[in-house]
C-alpha cells in the first residue's frame, strides 16, 4: 500500500454553493446503453455475480482518498489491507485527510483536477457542488455492473429513497449509498437507571408530556439539581435532543433540519420547518422543561464536556446520547467513584403529531463514496467497480468490513459470529479483556470501509448489547414518516440557495436558543417569522417547490436508473 501525504493546504475561495471544477466525466454509460470497457477491465472478473467473491485477476491497485480518524489513525500494517492484498489482490495508494477538516481537504482535492478513484466518507447532499465541474462520475451510469448493490436496492426497496435523496436535476445520481435493510435508531434520553428505579419511573413513556411528568417527580425528588443538563448544541441548539423529538411534534428540527434543506414536505408542498407551528410548538415545550426547573437553560448553549461532567458528577440526571454513550458512561462513572450509578435510554415518547421516526434512515444519514470522473478512463475500471460492490454492498464483504477476519478477530458458528479472544469493538464492550480493538488494530468497522454500519438487518444488529436491541425494538414499533420528494436544484440555483439557507439557519438558530432558554418570549414568534421572510424564506420555499415540480417531471418521463 503506498501512502501520500495528507492535504494540508487548501485551495483558496472554494466555496462549497459554487465551486468552478475541472474534470473529466463518462461519455456513456448504464442509463444509455452498456459502457465500452475495451482496454479498461484489467483485473476484472469475467463473471461477478449476487454473492460472488471478488478476486481480481491480477494485482491491482486503487488510489483512495480517506478519512483518518483519530480515534483509530491509518495503519498501512492493518491486518484490513493484508488480508484485502491476499485475498482480492488489491492495494490501495492513499491520500489521507484527518476527520477534522475533512471536508474542506476533500474539496481542495476534488478541485484540483485530481481527485483520487474512490473517494470515501461522503454523506448524500455533499456530493453535489461537485457535479457541476464534471469531477466525479454519474454513478447512476454504472450501477448496471454492480449486482449486489443493485440487488439490494430491489430488495430492500430503496429506489424511491435513492430517487428523492441522491437524484440531480439530469436525472442522475453521484453518490453510492450507504445503504440499510432496517433503520436503526441511536439517539434518545440517556437517563439514571438507578434513580428511575429509585422513583418508579418509566423507560418507555407514552408521550412527552408523560415524560416531563417523569421528570417533575426527579426535580421534586432533588430540588437543588437540574433534571436534564444536555449536549449536543455546536452549532445546533439541543441539536440532538431537537432531531429525535421533532418527528413526533409533525416537524424536523436540530440536526435534521440543519442537514437538509430546512424545507419540510407538508403532503402537498415544502414549507420552512423553522417558521411553522409544529416547530414553535415544539420549542414551547422545551421552554415548558426550563420554567419547570427541569431543564438547564445553558442546554442551549453548553459544550458537551460541560454537560457530560454535570452528568457524570451527578449534578444532573438526563442527557441527550446514544447507545455507545451506555458503556462510556459507566466508565465515566466508575472513574469518579460512583458505583451506584448505572444508565439506561429511553424510548422516545409520541408527541401531539403522533409517534413517529423521522424518515430515511436507509439511505439518507448514512454516508456512502464517490468515485472520481478519472477513474473511467482507468485500465482497471471494471475491477475497481467490482471491488467496491463486493466490499460495501456484498454480504460477504460488508461482514469483512464490520468483523474482521474468520479465524483471525472472529469465529462462526450456526451463523453466530463470537470475537476471538484478542480483539474487541471497543475496550470492554463484547469481549473484556481483549487487548486488540477491530478499528485501531485491525483496520476493521472503520468509517470509512463501512459506512455507518449499513447492511442487512442481521449484521446492523449482529454487535449490538441486549439493551440496545431492546431499545432499538422498541423504537421500530414508531410509524416512519414518508421521504419527501426530491427537489434537486441547477448549479445556479443551488448558489442563490446555499446564501439564504445559510442566512434562514443562522437566524433559527439563534432563535431557537433564545425561545428555549426565555430569552426571548414566545409572544414574539410573529416577529421572527417576519426575520426569517426578511431573508428571503419566500423565495427560498418557492425555489424549493419549483425543484420538486420539475424533478417529478423528470421521474414522470422516466428519469428512474438502474
Amino acid at each position: 500500500m503506498r501512502r501520500r501525504r495528507g492535504i494540508t493546504a487548501l485551495v483558496a475561495g472554494l466555496a462549497v454553493a459554487g465551486l468552478a471544477l475541472t474534470g473529466c466525466s463518462a461519455d456513456d454509460g448504464g442509463d444509455d446503453g452498456d459502457f465500452d470497457f475495451t482496454g479498461k477491465d484489467v483485473g476484472a472478473m469475467a463473471d461477478f455475480g449476487v454473492g460472488d467473491t471478488f478476486e481480481a485477476t491480477e494485482d491491482v491497485t486503487f488510489s483512495m482518498f480517506y478519512r483518518d480518524h483519530e480515534a483509530y489513525p491509518l495503519n498501512e500494517d492493518w491486518p484490513f489491507f493484508q488480508a484485502l492484498a491476499e485475498n482480492q489482490k488489491v492495494s490501495f495508494d492513499i491520500e489521507s485527510a484527518p476527520r477534522t477538516g475533512y471536508e474542506d481537504a476533500r474539496s481542495a482535492a476534488i478541485a484540483s483536477g485530481n481527485a483520487p478513484e474512490i473517494i470515501t466518507v461522503t454523506y448524500p447532499g455533499q456530493e453535489t457542488p461537485f457535479v457541476a465541474g464534471g469531477a466525479i462520475l454519474p454513478v447512476s451510469d454504472f450501477v448496471q455492473y454492480m449486482p449486489n448493490f443493485t440487488d439490494k436496492v430491489e430488495k430492500w426497496g430503496l429506489q424511491d429513497d435513492i430517487d428523492a435523496v441522491l437524484r440531480k436535476d439530469d436525472g442522475k445520481y453521484y453518490l453510492l449509498p450507504g445503504i440499510s435493510e432496517i433503520n436503526v435508531p441511536q439517539y434518545s434520553y440517556v437517563v439514571r437507571k438507578d434513580i428511575w428505579d429509585q422513583l418508579g419511573l418509566s423507560y418507555a413513556p407514552e408521550t412527552f408530556d408523560d415524560f416531563a411528568d417523569d421528570l417533575k417527580k426527579v426535580k421534586a425528588a432533588y430540588p437543588d439539581k437540574y433534571v436534564i443538563s444536555d449536549q449536543y448544541n455546536d452549532p445546533d441548539p439541543l441539536g440532538g435532543a431537537l432531531n429525535f423529538a421533532a418527528p413526533n411534534f409533525g416537524i424536523t428540527a436540530g440536526w435534521g433540519l440543519a442537514a437538509g434543506s430546512g424545507g419540510w414536505w407538508n403532503g402537498d408542498e415544502f414549507v420552512y420547518a423553522g417558521a411553522t407551528d409544529e416547530y414553535k410548538s415544539l420549542l414551547e415545550y422545551y421552554h415548558g422543561l426550563v420554567e419547570d426547573g427541569v431543564l438547564n437553560p445553558a442546554s442551549v448553549t453548553q459544550t458537551d464536556d460541560d454537560a457530560k461532567a454535570s452528568f457524570f458528577n451527578g449534578d444532573s440526571f438526563v442527557i441527550g446520547g446514544n447507545d455507545q454513550f451506555l458503556p462510556q458512561s459507566r466508565t465515566s462513572f466508575a472513574e469518579v467513584g460512583n458505583t451506584e450509578a448505572d444508565v439506561a435510554l429511553v424510548r422516545v415518547p409520541a408527541g401531539p403529531a403522533g409517534d413517529h421516526l423521522a424518515s430515511g434512515g436507509r439511505v439518507d444519514g448514512l454516508p456512502g463514496l464517490m468515485i472520481s470522473a478519472k477513474a473511467a478512463e482507468q485500465p482497471h475500471f471494471k475491477a475497481l467497480l467490482q471491488f467496491i460492490d463486493w466490499l460495501y454492498y456484498s454480504d460477504e464483504g460488508q461482514e469483512f468490513a464490520k468483523w474482521g477476519v474468520e479465524g483471525l478477530t472472529f469465529e462462526k458458528s450456526g451463523g453466530t459470529r463470537t470475537l476471538t479472544a484478542d480483539w474487541d469493538r471497543a475496550k470492554d464492550l463484547l469481549n473484556p479483556g481483549a487487548t486488540k480493538l477491530l478499528n485501531v488494530d485491525g483496520g476493521f468497522a472503520n468509517g470509512a470501509f463501512m459506512p455507518a454500519e449499513g447492511g442487512t438487518e442481521e449484521l446492523r444488529l449482529s454487535m449490538m448489547l441486549p439493551e440496545t436491541r431492546e431499545f432499538v425494538d422498541s423504537m421500530l414499533t414508531k410509524e416512519q414518516l414518508p421521504t419527501a420528494p426530491a427537489a434537486p436544484l441547477t448549479e445556479l440555483e443551488n448558489e442563490q440557495a446555499g446564501l439564504w439557507k445559510t442566512a434562514l439557519l443562522d437566524i433559527v438558530r439563534q432563535n431557537t436558543a433564545a425561545f428555549i432558554n426565555g430569552d426571548r418570549p414566545l409572544s414574539e414568534w410573529d416577529a421572527y417569522v417576519d426575520e426569517l421572510k426578511s431573508a428571503n424564506l419566500d423565495q427560498y420555499v418557492d425555489m424549493l417547490n419549483e425543484a420538486q415540480q420539475r424533478q417529478a417531471k423528470v421521474l414522470s418521463e422516466g428519469g428512474s436508473a438502474e
